[in-house]
């Protein structure tokens, strides 16, 4: 059977080759064109997220009978399509969410305390001085989550119990055992807006979720108030939150993800903000949670090959 990965990294390579000798390993990103050219015979698709696999690409790639995305978002997949077509669909829904949970917290710590500016200071300016570097200290600040899912769920329990700091989340599906045993309560959305010092974003990419930090919700948020999204970049309008971080209510804003993530130059104004930190959606990017990505993906893969029930479906067959 025909098997091909998509997004692969050269230090990757070999892993796949050792559990699927002849599989093809295709790296970057391709347009739609190319993923129909290159994978015309494939049947069994393994990506990540960058590759967008549309209406046009599935129905092009008629030998296709499995797609398996390495993450636990699936939206750079066309699923209506997939599902006309009895396209089996999996995911990888945890590969470490205490990975993406420890870089809440490297972000906030870093930024709060001035770490960059600090090091700069004394490596470039061979200054051994504090004053300017005033930080932010964590316990006793209250943290609004919104989406307890696994990582959002890791995040309040390193808050609450770690930096013993005061969590309140919101989300549809409330785990009110784990908040319990977790110290730490859900609220409604609009008390997370008016009652966070720090509002920490671990929510999938919905139609309902796009753009939830709009100039709306940022209006209800405490002035000087801390955004940090792990999650998806188009959870924040940008517009918005420039606004926000240009009038002085939000105080930082802590980014791993940004809404053009494609095309950076559309981010040009919110990245050059003084109190804006930006990594590269390198959140999940650990050595445990990219084994545990392909790990979970060969299950998939050996699962659909041997007629075994797929384990992580997001659509079956």
């Amino acid at each position: 059977m025909k098997i091909t990965f998509l997004e692969v990294e050269k230090e990757d390579r070999k892993k796949i080759k050792q559990k699927f000798p002849q599989a093809q390993i295709i790296s970057g990103v391709l347009s739609e064109k190319e993923i129909i050219k290159k994978c015309r015979e494939t049947e069994i698709l393994c990506i990540f997220i960058y590759n967008k696999i549309s209406e046009k690409v599935i129905n092009n790639l008629t030998n296709l009978k499995l797609i398996i995305t390495r993450s636990v978002g699936y939206d750079h997949i066309d699923l209506k399509t997939a599902k006309k077509r009895k396209v089996a669909i999996c995911n990888v829904p945890d590969y470490g969410s205490h990975v993406i949970a420890e870089h809440v917290f490297a972000l906030l710590l870093s930024g709060l305390r001035h770490i960059p500016e600090g090091d700069l200071r004394v490596e470039k300016k061979h200054q051994f001085t504090f004053q300017g570097l005033r930080g932010i200290a964590l316990k006793g600040k209250t943290l609004g989550i919104i989406g307890t899912g696994k990582i959002g769920a890791d995040v309040a329990r390193i808050a609450s119990l770690g930096f013993m700091m005061k969590v309140i989340a919101f989300d549809p599906h409330p785990n009110k055992k784990f908040a319990l045993e977790n110290n730490f309560l859900y609220k409604t959305l609009n008390k997370i807006w008016s009652d966070s010092d720090i509002i920490s974003l671990h929510c999938p990419l919905l139609l309902i979720t796009k753009h939830l930090i709009n100039n709306k919700s940022i209006s209800q948020m405490k002035q000087g108030v801390i955004i940090i999204n792990t999650s998806r970049g188009e959870i924040i309008k940008t517009e918005a939150l420039i606004k926000g971080l240009k009038q002085g209510k939000i105080q930082y804003a802590f980014l791993d993800v940004l809404e053009h993530e494609k095309n950076i130059n559309k981010n040009k104004e919110l990245i050059k903000l003084p109190n804006v930190t930006t990594t590269p959606h390198i959140a999940f990017y650990a050595d445990d949670s990219m084994k545990k990505m392909y790990d979970e993906a060969f299950v998939s893969i050996n699962c659909f090959l041997q007629g075994k029930k797929l384990i992580h479906q997001v659509y079956g067959l």
